[in-house]
């Protein structure tokens, strides 16, 4: 919406929506079947040194590596920051379709995420001897600049409800099953 007077012009544009009755029929399906579950499928191929590539679907390759320090090429982002792009995404994801069940008509939403990281085990590669627990992400800093048609308590309220069910958020806080074996 744009309006002009002869010593102001605002302009009011809002982030491309989502559609409403669709997200409302999913959630109604999410409601009648609560085990439901889908499957993410990525098939990764090494470059050489820490470049590889990720397949997902039908998409460009997600490309991955490590900085120059860590004996990488320093082309593309690393591992963890990957990751923290995951979650970032996937808050987002949520803040808009909360967003837009709630009728709140966002205008900015940017995700900046922190991780801190280390890797003294060296990949298990002669490293410092660790415990699982003491390895990967050992904090997580998120901060949400979000603008919208609703008060700032209100666009709060919708970043914690999205942080409460982000699947990905929550991939990170609970442990969950994983295995890892040979390809046959």
């Amino acid at each position: 919406m744009t309006t002009t007077t002869e010593s102001t012009k605002t302009v009011t544009a809002s982030l491309r929506p989502i559609d409403r009755e669709g997200l409302l029929a999913f959630a109604e399906k999410g409601r009648n079947n609560t085990t439901s579950r889908g499957t993410n499928k990525v098939h990764t191929v090494m470059e050489g040194q820490y470049r590889s590539f990720s397949y997902v679907a039908d998409h460009h390759p997600v490309v991955v590596d490590e900085p120059l320090h860590l004996f990488g090429q320093n082309t593309a982002p690393a591992p963890g920051e990957i990751v923290l792009s995951g979650l970032g995404g996937c808050l987002a994801v949520g803040i808009t379709a909360v967003a837009t069940q709630r009728q709140v008509s966002l205008s900015k939403l940017e995700i900046f995420l922190e991780g801190d990281i280390g890797n003294p085990a060296a990949w298990g590669a002669g490293g410092a001897e660790m415990a699982p627990a003491d390895m990967g992400f050992q904090a997580i800093r998120v901060k949400v600049l979000i603008e919208g048609n609703a008060s700032r308590e209100d666009l709060d309220k919708i970043v914690q409800h999205a942080n409460f069910y982000s699947p990905v958020a929550n991939t990170m806080r609970n442990p969950i099953p994983f295995e890892i074996s040979l390809a046959d």
